[in-house]
């Protein structure tokens, strides 16, 4: 087997601070994390205050000077910026500083195209990464060919790289158009699947939040309370994008109350455009939900921010108007009281497993609040509604008289009006 030279990528970051942005120097922070997670050493950063962005280059053309003798200095083979960039930036920042250069947006594109297990995040992220980019051809053509890559030297030929460049946008949109088909499919089984549990009534709580808040930790820890099995636990690991795939739980009460616990992909700020579009079909088990539980990493200094990307991302989506409890995960780290409770707000720490079992309370008032106490009579005929009552309801007491059976039984309303003709009080 051919051996493949691994090239190992030293970036430069850089980032243009908007009108004093008070997010700017985390939003820095987490391009760094972002970079690391595909394993490339950050070099340096360099930064600069503008009132509006360069059109030409993104930059001012006063920095481009200084970041091409950082990247001599530091012998960077790559340079990452810290917005979307549009194909003419590209490809003017290749020209200038005679380096690859990428963007945000390609950066976490890339992430979620190594986290993607299932055959539906991969086609999410296939089609996200398509429409990226469609628009930016041209300048891939030229950085390929500086690269020295295609075969015989055919992109250094203009002629040939014309044509070459329209059979590549003929085949991507082909390929854009086949998974947009392929994920309506995929669509269309969800929206069955979820009619089906709408059916059986079976309430929906959804974990939502920042990219490594805690949520996949806290899926765990519910299951292994309720003493569910081990290959039911998900994915969970300290980094960003752990889980891409939406993990769907049944988690049964000790008082057979049932509800269904899913899990969602994590937000990152400057989520790009097409991803949010691409994962909306995933991002809609979260519209269905009767309950969001909004997972915040409280031990980050800017947790209040990945609040706001939190929320505004779900807005996108249309994920609006659901009751939300919001949980402020890591208290441990953050040197806060925990567990706490006050209203919709619960401090926890679910590593340590603490403030779990008030959470599971605080889900129960919010999901079952259709449920009711009565006192049935069953006739021993009607054996078959007893034993459903021991599957479906709590039997609170339970009294075998002359003709019947007596219970004092906690059930869901829709079940008491079916039974209704049984109710004594």
């Amino acid at each position: 087997m051919q051996q493949i030279e691994t090239i190992i990528e030293k970036a430069i970051l850089v980032g243009v601070n908007l009108q004093n942005d008070p997010n700017f120097h985390y939003s820095m922070e987490e391009l760094s994390s972002l970079a690391e997670a595909l394993d490339v050493t950050v070099m340096g950063t360099v930064t600069q205050n503008l009132e509006r962005v360069n059109p030409s280059h993104y930059v001012g053309t006063g920095k481009i000077e200084e970041i091409k003798s950082f990247i001599e200095e530091l012998n960077g083979n790559l340079v990452i910026f810290n917005d979307e960039l549009s194909p003419s930036q590209i490809r003017n920042l290749e020209h200038d500083l005679e380096v690859k250069v990428i963007d945000r947006t390609m950066l976490i594109l890339d992430i979620f195209d190594r986290r993607a297990k299932t055959r539906e995040a991969q086609m999410q992220v296939e089609l996200a990464q398509l429409q990226y980019m469609l628009p930016r051809l041209v300048g891939l053509h030229a950085s390929l060919s500086r690269q020295g890559g295609g075969t015989g030297g055919g992109f250094r030929n203009r002629g040939a790289g014309e044509t070459k460049l329209e059979l590549d946008r003929r085949k991507i949109e082909d390929q854009i158009s086949k998974l947009r088909k392929e994920l309506e499919g995929v669509k269309e089984q969800r929206e069955t699947q979820r009619k089906k549990r709408r059916k059986n009534e079976i309430p929906i709580v959804s974990l939502v939040g920042y990219t490594n808040a805690g949520k996949s930790t806290i899926m765990n820890r519910l299951l292994k309370k309720i003493g569910q099995e081990d290959n039911k636990q998900v994915l969970e690991k300290n980094m960003l994008f752990a889980t891409l795939d939406t993990s769907v739980r049944n988690i049964e009460l000790p008082d057979k109350k049932t509800f269904l616990l899913t899990d969602t992909v994590g937000f990152v700020s400057k989520l790009p455009h097409h991803l949010v579009k691409a994962f909306r079909s995933t991002l809609e088990e979260a519209r269905e939900a009767d309950l969001l539980l909004h997972v915040v990493d409280v031990s980050n200094e800017q947790y209040r921010f990945m609040m706001d990307v939190t929320n505004k991302t779900l807005s996108e989506v249309d994920v609006e108007g659901i009751s939300t409890i919001y949980v402020y995960n890591k208290s441990d780290i953050a040197n806060v009281k925990y567990p706490l409770i006050s209203g919709d707000n619960i401090w926890i720490s679910a590593q340590e497993d603490s403030g779990l079992d008030e959470l599971i309370e605080m889900i129960k008032q919010h999901i079952f609040s259709n449920y009711v106490e009565c006192e049935m009579f069953i006739p021993f005929e009607r054996g078959d509604i007893v034993s459903y009552l021991n599957t479906y309801a709590q039997v609170k007491e339970t009294e075998y008289e002359e003709n019947g059976t007596r219970l004092v039984v906690e059930l869901k309303e829709s079940d008491m009006k079916k039974y209704e003709s049984f109710v004594i009080k």
